[in-house]
């Protein structure tokens, strides 16, 4: 009997909602038949919260090598901190720098084809910050660069929409001023190629204008006619289904009627908003224009509510299902 393939869960940051999550999805046995779980944290924290909720683990393992083919669900352990080092929903410096190593050894794992898919918990990127860690600005720039690569893109999914970003993690002032032409065809490219990867013969991509009613004809801007014309001309150009750009505050409302497949969204909020608001439970994070596929659940560490014993494992099953789903197709 082959063996199944394996995928790993960073586990996001000790102090935050991430282990609880990680633990309650891991528990859905339909998880079990589509892969090994690997979950990279610390042992004690996961055994802990395993007996809690009722999950069982199979291994706890010191490398991935040590994985069992029968198994289900196993810790990888990391050893980076301990229960005295930090208080579960406090911002916490330890936590902070365990939390991204567990993302570098998981994402490590793929890099080195030992890995389908990482999937990954919520971390603080104040806590990141704390440890020392300088320039950190998200999981996407991180895993990114881990690839030895300069330029992905942030995607968030749902059954309905699929939202790619032209900008993410910047100040709003960074995002209006530093877009240009040349960025705005490649996100158009690379969330094509995105949508083809997902199944569609020939989607349909929609473009968001970066001013209020896509600038009216430049009264209100004229980055609309100077920049995200052009860029969709040149996408029409290589035979992408793309049009617009269409004011933000109707083109979302108009995708989830079915209007288009896929929104492109000119910065950080102008995607994230409507999305969470539609559907905040069942969307998932995934890194466009990498080697590797990357899931990510679409909230962060809650740490008014970690520890409590009340967060929804939702978000974090429909991340772990999409990166199989994404596997499968690639």
């Amino acid at each position: 009997m082959t063996a199944l393939p394996i995928y790993t869960i960073s586990i996001g940051d000790p102090a935050g909602i991430g282990p609880e999550v990680t633990v309650k999805a891991c528990r859905d046995s339909a998880l079990h038949v589509l892969g090994r779980w690997v979950i990279v944290g610390e042992a004690w924290q996961v055994q802990e919260l395993a007996e809690l909720y009722g999950l069982q683990v199979d291994q706890v393992i010191q490398s991935i090598e040590e994985l069992a083919d029968d198994s289900k669900v196993a810790v990888l352990d990391a050893g980076l901190i301990s229960k005295d080092d930090f208080e579960v929903g406090r911002v916490n410096a330890n936590c902070g720098h365990a939390s991204i190593q567990y993302v570098k050894m998981a994402a490590e794992l793929c890099i080195a084809g030992k890995s389908q898919a990482i999937v990954t918990g919520p971390i603080s990127k104040e806590a990141v910050a704390a440890s020392g860690i300088d320039g950190f600005c998200g999981h996407t720039e991180y895993i990114t660069e881990l690839c030895g690569l300069e330029t992905c893109r942030m995607m968030l999914w749902n059954k309905t929409v699929c939202v790619i970003h032209v900008s993410t993690h910047c100040s709003l002032l960074d995002a209006v001023t530093k877009v240009d032409q040349h960025r705005i065809l490649q996100t158009i490219e690379i969330g094509h190629q995105a949508m083809l990867d997902l199944g569609f013969e020939n989607p349909h991509l929609c473009i968001c204008g970066l001013n209020p009613h896509a600038g009216e004809n430049g009264m209100f801007g004229r980055e609309e006619i100077e920049l995200i014309i052009p860029a969709v001309e040149q996408a029409q150009a290589q035979g992408i289904n793309i049009t617009g750009p269409y004011p933000a505050d109707t083109l979302f409302m108009q995708a989830v009627r079915g209007k288009c497949d896929m929104v492109i969204a000119m910065y950080h909020d102008q995607g994230h908003v409507p999305m969470k608001l539609y559907d905040f439970e069942h969307t998932v994070n995934v890194t466009l224009g990498l080697p590797i596929v990357r899931c990510s659940v679409d909230h962060g560490t809650a740490f008014d509510i970690a520890g409590k014993g009340i967060a929804d494992p939702v978000d974090m099953q429909t991340a772990m299902n999409l990166a199989v789903e994404l596997t499968s197709s690639s």
